[in-house]
């Protein structure tokens, strides 16, 4: 099997080609063979989603674009959503074992990423429509015994204590539980069931996710004689170092009701120069040429790109109409210095502002400052201002006469800002 991913020529087939151009490919299993057979007709390629929380994230839409692209490019897409894999927790790096979530909390997660999808790709019963599946419908249903007589024959110990993810838990000495150990089993077993019932030869991944994809199509070999292929993307950092889908306040989330449009455009926005580029290839659909003009853009220009690259992202996470509002508000915000009715907004008792809000105590509320004390450090440092105002007393409070037009807005820095609404 091919681990690094090097072609020696071009791939023919148009979704490896577009993967290979924009950056999306890290490893393939069987470069020349996959490629053989997406020139040979219609593919099938799944990729798995647990539903840890109600929402995706940023770090998710690599895969999420890799569904897209090979749905783009005349194949068909399979959105696995883990229901059964979830309960378990997969121990892919991670230095401790997941939280166990209640069947209750599974399936509002399940409801709340099923949206996403919708924004990414087309459903329907059309030989290339997507389709979203759950592991739960199969994995549930298996009797221990028979799962044990069938398919462990198939899969060695000893190659799956080689895997990277299992390994660095056991040289750190850290707890691995049997649950977890037979994560890999059942992602190998939800490939088996896909090229079983939907002639799946693809599973899509990131790189942390290689040696499950292995154990994966190793198993669909030994168990069903089929060539099955596995292809992983890099794991981002940002230019900075940091993990991608984190920001300062937290995760970067894709549904609106966990993170605003607005908030969403500006993390895009504030995107470090040297990233530009390469988030374009990969978070966007512009044309290869179109994104090397804007990478090239030097000194205050490259703000140019970034709000290219923040309007392409949000109109495809969220839509045009959302895209056109965040970056008009950004626009009245930074150009013309007005309140901004996009901006987040927290509801606040009007009593706490009678009473007088400590600034500290708001900023934290408003998700500016980790702390108190890094608020209090914020403002002794000049870099907070209450509507547009500086303020560097930390002792101030907010009170119902700072209201202006029902609004107070907080500002940390140049980019950052969140509306406090007083309620009843």
């Amino acid at each position: 099997m091919t681990i690094n991913f090097q072609p020696s020529t071009s791939p023919r087939s148009e979704f490896l080609r577009v993967l290979t151009a924009r950056g999306f490919i890290q490893q393939c299993t069987d470069l020349e063979a996959l490629d053989n057979r997406l020139c040979a007709g219609i593919g099938t390629a799944y990729n798995g989603f647990d539903l840890t929380a109600d929402s995706l994230h940023v770090g998710h839409l690599i895969p999420i674009m890799m569904l897209r692209w090979f749905q783009k490019t005349g194949n068909r897409p399979i959105a696995l959503m883990g229901g059964a894999t979830t309960r378990l927790g997969d121990p892919s790096f991670r230095d401790t074992s997941r939280p166990l979530l209640s069947e209750e909390q599974i399936a509002q997660n399940l409801a709340g990423i099923r949206r996403i999808f919708e924004r990414f790709l087309t459903f329907g019963d059309g030989p290339t429509d997507a389709l979203m599946v759950n592991n739960a419908d199969w994995l549930g249903g298996l009797k221990y015994l028979d799962f044990l007589r069938d398919v462990g024959p198939h899969f060695s110990v000893n190659r799956m204590l080689t895997s990277e993810s299992v390994r660095q838990r056991l040289e750190r000495e850290q707890s691995l539980s049997l649950l977890e150990f037979n994560y890999m089993v059942m992602q190998g077993y939800d490939f088996h069931v896909l090229a079983e019932g939907h002639g799946c030869l693809l599973q899509l991944g990131g790189s942390d996710q290689w040696g499950n994809i292995l154990s994966g199509v190793e198993f669909g070999r030994r168990a069903g004689g089929r060539a099955l292929f596995g292809l992983t993307a890099p794991l981002l950092t940002t230019a900075s170092g940091a993990k991608m889908g984190k920001s300062a306040s937290g995760a970067v989330w894709l549904n609106a009701d966990r993170l605003s449009p607005y908030e969403f455009w500006q993390f895009w926005r504030n995107t470090w120069d040297a990233d530009v580029g390469r988030f374009m290839r990969l978070f966007t659909e512009l044309p290869l040429d179109e994104i090397a003009r804007l990478e090239m853009l030097r000194g205050s220009e490259i703000n140019v790109a970034k709000k290219v690259l923040a309007d392409e992202v949000t109109r495809l996470c969220h839509g045009a109409g959302a895209a056109t509002e965040a970056s008009e508000t950004s626009r009245r915000m930074f150009e013309d210095g007005e309140t901004a009715a996009g901006l987040p907004t927290i509801a606040l008792n009007l009593d706490t502002f009678r009473e007088g809000l400590p600034l500290a105590d708001a900023l934290v509320a408003a998700g500016l400052a980790k702390s108190k004390s890094e608020a209090r450090r914020l403002i002794i440092g000049g870099g907070v201002r209450v509507n547009s105002r500086a303020v560097l007393d930390e002792t101030v409070r907010l009170v119902d006469t700072d209201v202006e037009d029902g609004v107070i807005r907080l500002s940390v820095g140049r980019k950052r800002h969140v509306l406090l609404q007083p309620g009843g």
